[in-house]
């Protein structure tokens, strides 16, 4: 009888609350692969050719990730070679959706990296 009470609980908090993480992988990134003297653009939508809104240091960490979208598949990571990998980023690159010191934008995933945020 507590079993289904139980199960029963928390069926209901599953149900009528936002549980789910709105962004899949880390909660902060940082900036790699940005030369120094560089800055990795903050664009307004997904694509190399959107507005720039902000730039973000190469040093840059505590990157709230808002969620990505593009890259390889696992299906595709798991069975393309290297170079079936490298023609399928380029047709699909990975592009995240990120908030850094306040400003909301999309970068380009290749340059982020799991970071952190004190």
């Amino acid at each position: 009888m507590i079993n289904r009470f139980i199960i029963g609980a928390m069926l209901t908090v599953l149900l009528f609350t936002d549980v789910a993480a709105e962004a899949d992988g880390p909660d902060y990134w940082r900036v790699t692969g940005v030369t120094d003297g560089d800055s990795l653009n903050i664009r307004a939508q997904p694509s190399a050719r959107s507005a720039k809104v902000g730039e973000i240091p190469p040093n840059g960490n505590c990157i709230a990730n808002r969620g990505c979208q593009g890259g390889l598949s696992f299906a595709e990571y798991s069975t393309l070679n290297p170079s079936e990998q490298a023609k399928r980023l380029k047709e699909n690159p990975r592009w995240c959706r990120i908030k850094y010191q306040g400003l909301t934008g999309w970068v380009a995933g290749r340059y982020l990296a799991e970071g952190g945020c004190p």
